[in-house]
C-alpha cells in the first residue's frame, strides 16, 4: 500500500526537482509565524453587527493603519481611511460627493491607492507570495504586484510605475482597485474564522450571514443548539420544526421562514384563525423600528399559539418512547386539570393564565388534530424543498461539528456535561451508557445520521436532536430543564428558572479545565477552552477569562435581546503568533455612523495568553499536514533511489 501511495504521489511529482522544490517550500512556510484566527459567538441573526467585527477584523485593521500612518496622519485621517476599508463602495461615493473637481479626486485616487499598497504589504508580511497572490483581486493581479514589488533602486522604471497609475486612473478602474485592495485588505487581515455556535434565531438576518460565510476564504462552525434546531427541522423532526416557527413569532421574525426562505406559513395562519385569539402571552417581541399593524401582530400572536401548543403536543411520544431521555416531567399538556385551569408541577399546584388549549383532547393530549398534522407535513415538504434552506443546512454540516480541537485549543458553544462533583456526566441511550467526549460524539452521529436520512421522522437519530436541543444531558442545551410552557402560562417567576449544568459553576475552576482538555486529548499547560452560549453580564462585573485563563467565554451579547443585561454587545478573541486578546464590543448603530463620522464599535482589549515564543505554522493544524506532506514527499525520494 505504500508502494501504491508513493507511485501516485510521483505522478504529481514526477522529476527529482518537483520534488525538492516542494520540500524547501513547506519547510519555509512552516517557519512563518501562524496566522491570525478570529472567534465568534453567538452572532443571533444580527447580519449588521457580525458583518462589521468581520471587516474590521475585531480592530487589527485599524490596528494595521495605526502602525503605518500614526506619525503623519492625525485620528481622523486614520478613522477616514479606516471606514474606507471596511466599505470602500460606500466611501467612495463619500469621497466623490465632497470632491469639487476631477483634478482633486484623481489627486486622492493616486494617494489612496498608495497608501493601500502600503497597507497590503503590511498585512501580508507574514504571507508567501503565492497566498498574497490568491487573496489580490484577480483582474488586477499583475498591476498590483508590480506596484507592490517594486526594486528599481537607480529610479528607471519610475515612468514606467507612473503610467500605470495614470492609466488605471484614466481608464476608470480605480474604483474598482480600490474597493479589490479593501477586500484583500480584509482577507489578509484575518487567516481563519471561527464560529462559536448560534448563527440562527432572534435576530433578522440569519441568511445574510450564512451567505457571508459560504463566500469566506477559510472558515469552521462549531453549531450552537439554536444552529441544530434549524438543522433537525430540515432533517425531518416535527418538533423541531415546530420549535423554530415559534421562536421567529416570538421573536417577530417569520419573516425568515416565508420571505427568506419561501416556507408558505398560509395553511398554518388559517388554523390559527380558526382555533385561536388575541393573548398577551404570545405577543411577539417587536424589533425596535420594525412598526407593524395591529392586524399583523394578531396574526403573528395566533400563530404563535398554535404552532407552540403543536410544539409541546409533538413533544409527548417522543419522551414516552424514550425514557432514558428521563423528561417526564415535562409531560406537561398532561398535568392539566383541564376543569379547574390549573396544573401541578413538584408537588404544588398553579393556576394557569393566558391559556389557549381548544385544540388540545384532554383525555389524549397528544394527539394532533388531521389538520394540525396536514399542516406539519405541508410546512415539512415546503422546508425540504427550499433551495436556499438546503444550501444552508448543507454548508452548515459541512463545515460544522459539535466541538473542535485546533492549534491546541477546545472550541465548543455550549458544554461538558459535568456532575456536581465535576466528574463528566453519564447519559444513557438505549443499551449503552457515554460521557465527556464520547457522548458528544454520539450527539454529532446522531445528527448526521438524522441529516442524511430525511425520510425518517420518527426514529431514534431525529428524536435524539430534539433532545440535543432541550435535554438535561445535551452539550448545547447545558440546563436541567427547558421552562417554555411555564413562561407563557404561569405567572409565578420561580416555575421560570432554568437550572444550569455543574460545568457553569465548574469551569471557574482550573484544574476543571485542565481535565476537560485532557479529555479531548489537549495539552492543559498550553490549552484553552473557548466558550459561546452563555451572555457575560459584564455590566455586574462578570470576568469572560476564567480558570487562570484556561476558559474563554466569548458570548457577551450580539443579540439584542441580551444586550440590556449584558451592558455590552458581544465579545471576539483574536489569537496571532504573539498570543490572545479578548475584544469587547459596544453597541454597533449602523454603517452609515462609520462611514460618516468614523465611529468604530471596539473597546478595550484584554490579554488571554502571551505566548513566550511567537508560534509558527509548524506548531499548528495547517503546520501538522504540511509536516506530514513534507515526510511523505521525503519518503518518495528514498523510494525512486531505491527503484
Amino acid at each position: 500500500m505504500d508502494a501504491q501511495f508513493l507511485e501516485l504521489l510521483a505522478q504529481q511529482y514526477d522529476t527529482e526537482e518537483k520534488v525538492v522544490t516542494e520540500i524547501i517550500n513547506l519547510e519555509a512556510i512552516c517557519n512563518l509565524p501562524k496566522g491570525t484566527e478570529h472567534f465568534v459567538s453567538d452572532l443571533h441573526g444580527e447580519f449588521q453587527a457580525f458583518q462589521h467585527v468581520l471587516r474590521n477584523g475585531s480592530g487589527m485593521v485599524k490596528e494595521k493603519i495605526k502602525d503605518l500612518f500614526r506619525e503623519d496622519w492625525t485620528d481622523k485621517e486614520i478613522n477616514e481611511f479606516a471606514a474606507l476599508v471596511y466599505y470602500p463602495e460606500e466611501k467612495i461615493q463619500l469621497v466623490k460627493g465632497d470632491l469639487c473637481n476631477k483634478q482633486a479626486l484623481n489627486r486622492w485616487y493616486r494617494q489612496t491607492i498608495e497608501h493601500m499598497l502600503k497597507l497590503i504589504s503590511y498585512a501580508s508580511s507574514k504571507y508567501t507570495r503565492s497566498k498574497l497572490r490568491k487573496a489580490l483581486p484577480e483582474r488586477f493581479v499583475y498591476i498590483v504586484e508590480e506596484l507592490l514589488y517594486k526594486t528599481d533602486s537607480t529610479n528607471n522604471k519610475d515612468p514606467y510605475y507612473e503610467e500605470i497609475y495614470r492609466q488605471v486612473i484614466s481608464l476608470g478602474q480605480a474604483d474598482k482597485l480600490i474597493i479589490g485592495l479593501a477586500y484583500t485588505t480584509q482577507r489578509l487581515v484575518v487567516d481563519h474564522l471561527h464560529v462559536v455556535g448560534d448563527i440562527y434565531d432572534r435576530g433578522p438576518d440569519p441568511d445574510k450571514i450564512m451567505d457571508t460565510l459560504i463566500n469566506y476564504h477559510s472558515v469552521d462552525i462549531q453549531w450552537g443548539n439554536h444552529d441544530v434546531l434549524w438543522i433537525g427541522a430540515y432533517a425531518g423532526s416535527l418538533v423541531c420544526l415546530a420549535n423554530i416557527i415559534r421562536i421567529c413569532a416570538r421573536y417577530d421574525n417569520l419573516d425568515i421562514i416565508e420571505d427568506v426562505y419561501g416556507i408558505n406559513l398560509r395553511p398554518l395562519l388559517n388554523l390559527a384563525e380558526k382555533y385561536y385569539d388575541d393573548n398577551p402571552a404570545f405577543r411577539p417581541k417587536l424589533q425596535a423600528g420594525h412598526n407593524i399593524s395591529e392586524q399583523e401582530i394578531l396574526q403573528i400572536t395566533k400563530i404563535h399559539q398554535a404552532i407552540a401548543i403543536i410544539q409541546f403536543k409533538l413533544e409527548i411520544p417522543i419522551i414516552k418512547r424514550r425514557p432514558y431521555f428521563n423528561m417526564s416531567d415535562r409531560l406537561m399538556l398532561e398535568q392539566i386539570d383541564y376543569d379547574k385551569n390549573e396544573i401541578k408541577i413538584g408537588g404544588k399546584t398553579y393556576p394557569l393564565e393566558n391559556t389557549c388549549f381548544a385544540s388540545v383532547n384532554p383525555r389524549q393530549p397528544e394527539q394532533l388534530l388531521e389538520e394540525e398534522q396536514q399542516v406539519m407535513e405541508k410546512l415539512l415538504f415546503s422546508v425540504q424543498h427550499s433551495e436556499k434552506l438546503a444550501r444552508h443546512m448543507h454548508f452548515l454540516m459541512k463545515k460544522g461539528s459539535f466541538y473542535l480541537k485546533y492549534n491546541g485549543n477546545l472550541l465548543i458553544h455550549g458544554c461538558i456535561p459535568l456532575d456536581e462533583k465535576g466528574y463528566m456526566e453519564e447519559m444513557q441511550i438505549e443499551d449503552k451508557t457515554y460521557s465527556g467526549r464520547g457522548l458528544i460524539d454520539v450527539f454529532e452521529y446522531y445528527l448526521r445520521y438524522a441529516f442524511a436520512h430525511p425520510e425518517q421522522t420518527d426514529d431514534l437519530a431525529t428524536d435524539m436532536v430534539w433532545y440535543i436541543w432541550t435535554g438535561e444531558c445535551s452539550s448545547l442545551f447545558g440546563k436541567r430543564e427547558m421552562t417554555t410552557f411555564e413562561r407563557y402560562f404561569i405567572q409565578d417567576n420561580e416555575t421560570h428558572k432554568e437550572r444550569k449544568n455543574p460545568y457553569y459553576h465548574l469551569r471557574e475552576n482550573e484544574e476543571i479545565c485542565r481535565q476537560i482538555l485532557m479529555e479531548f486529548g489537549l495539552n492543559p499547560d498550553q490549552g484553552h477552552i473557548i466558550n459561546g452560549h452563555t451572555p457575560v453580564r459584564e455590566i455586574r462585573g462578570e470576568n469572560p477569562v476564567k480558570a487562570n485563563g484556561k476558559m474563554v467565554v466569548i458570548d457577551g451579547g450580539f443579540s439584542k435581546a441580551y444586550q440590556s443585561t449584558t451592558g455590552i454587545a458581544g465579545y471576539t478573541l483574536l489569537y496571532n503568533s504573539f498570543g490572545m486578546q479578548l475584544v469587547a464590543h459596544q453597541h454597533f448603530n449602523s454603517k452609515e455612523d462609520v462611514l460618516c463620522n468614523g465611529t468604530d464599535v471596539l473597546s478595550i482589549k484584554r490579554l488571554v495568553d502571551k505566548e513566550l515564543e511567537r508560534k509558527l505554522v509548524r506548531e499548528t493544524n495547517v503546520g501538522e499536514k504540511l509536516l506530514q506532506k513534507i515526510s511523505n514527499l521525503k519518503n518518495l525520494l528514498e523510494y525512486r533511489n531505491m527503484v
